[in-house]
């Protein structure tokens, strides 16, 4: 094992940073074997004879999901999934495609779960959690999804529910908060949303400490999703209007920035969820070695970093001779800022005000992602059909 390798030394940056899988833990497996492997001494995950799994001694702590990302997984292993579900469907006569879908769904989480069971069970920072997205399709109705929200959370206690960035969702995650039920907060891209997520997550733990209910097992993150964030063919056009031309830095700029005011607004008004970074993306090219800034730039926060497995070898490749250290606090350039803050997508989203809770289904970064990942859950969907055939 490497001891020295660079997801550790970013990791040390700050004691209470945590590094995540962003896949399930079902595919590392089938990625240390092909992409990963050049990194399988490494430490990220400690393994058994059966498979790789979340222990103490893991680099990584937690995993996040989406559709898309569960989708994977059955395209990964259709005949596996194939068979679990038409052993299901046969024991259940006259269930409908839609349950199937969510039998199938859940039990891919519990799976996931299960694989990071030892880290869960031997934390007492509340590590070794899986992230389960309620279904997007659904994203403008509350009941629906805290009723969602709740069987999947009854699949394991490790499982964090996630709830999307809208008015509907987040009023979702204060009615689960006060249940004692985990949740982190997607589809957010705003200051905005992340500062309407940290007190509706207040307000419903303060419910919960009302009614007496245990928090013992309780945690909450939300969710800045960079690449998504900055990838939006709105912020181009909104240059191109201004007058600015964005170079990939300033694009990694923009996503880091609003992190970084989002990150200090939570760590002054001590809100008692912590800010997760996702949805990362390489670059820019410095001195022709592809860096890695939303990672390197997000040094030294007490935050989730969430790594896709591209960016994973990438960082590993990348930073073996490179320097990390703590940069969450630094500014950022002051330069580049005023570029940013001349264009109206970027602004909105750095404001703390600029978007109504009402306005932020309306996002479109928001509105992008959750119509791509409901393309993904009615292909979850369409699995289930076929198999019931």
């Amino acid at each position: 094992m490497i001891l020295d390798n660079p997801l550790r030394r970013l990791a040390a940056t700050h004691p209470a940073m945590e590094l995540w899988w962003d896949s399930s833990p079902l595919v590392y497996d089938s990625w240390l074997r092909s992409e990963g492997q050049p990194y399988a001494g490494e430490g990220l995950f400690v393994h058994t004879a059966a498979a790789a799994e979340f222990a103490a001694s893991s680099l990584l702590r937690g995993a996040t999901t989406n559709p898309p990302l569960v989708l994977q997984v059955l395209k990964r292993s259709p005949e596996v999934w194939g068979a679990w579900l038409r052993e299901r469907v046969a024991a259940q006569p006259g269930i409908s495609v839609r349950e199937a879908m969510w039998q199938l769904y859940i039990e891919i989480a519990r799976r996931g779960a299960a694989r990071l069971a030892p880290l869960y069970a031997g934390s007492v920072e509340h590590h070794g959690r899986i992230c389960c997205q309620v279904d997007p399709r659904d994203q403008a109705d509350t009941r629906v999804m805290v009723e969602q929200a709740r069987r999947i959370h009854a699949a394991s206690p490790s499982i964090m529910i996630k709830m999307p960035g809208t008015r509907e969702g987040i009023a979702g995650v204060r009615i689960l908060t006060a249940e004692g039920i985990s949740t982190t907060v997607t589809l957010c891209f705003t200051v905005a949303q992340l500062v309407a997520v940290g007190e509706a997550v207040a307000a419903g733990l303060a419910e919960a400490q009302d009614r007496g209910t245990t928090a013992r097992e309780w945690r909450s993150c939300a969710v800045m999703m960079l690449g998504r964030y900055e990838d939006a063919p709105q912020m181009k056009l909104d240059a191109e209007a201004a007058g600015v031309t964005l170079s990939e830095a300033d694009l990694r700029w923009a996503g880091i920035a609003v992190f970084r005011k989002a990150y200090h607004l939570f760590r002054e008004r001590r809100y008692p969820s912590k800010l997760m970074a996702a949805s990362m993306r390489v670059g820019p090219i410095v001195d022709g070695v592809t860096r890695v800034w939303h990672l390197e730039r997000l040094a030294g926060a007490s935050s989730v970093l969430t790594i896709f497995p591209n960016i994973m070898e990438t960082f590993l490749h990348s930073y073996r001779d490179l320097p990390i250290t703590a940069e969450i606090d630094a500014p950022v350039p002051a330069d580049v800022l005023a570029r940013l803050l001349r264009i109206p997508y970027f602004c909105t989203a750095y404001d703390e005000d600029g978007l109504a809770v009402s306005q932020f289904i309306t996002h479109p970064a928001l509105h992008a992602t959750a119509e791509s990942f409901a393309v993904a859950m009615s292909q979850i969907e369409e699995f289930a059909a076929s198999h019931m055939r």
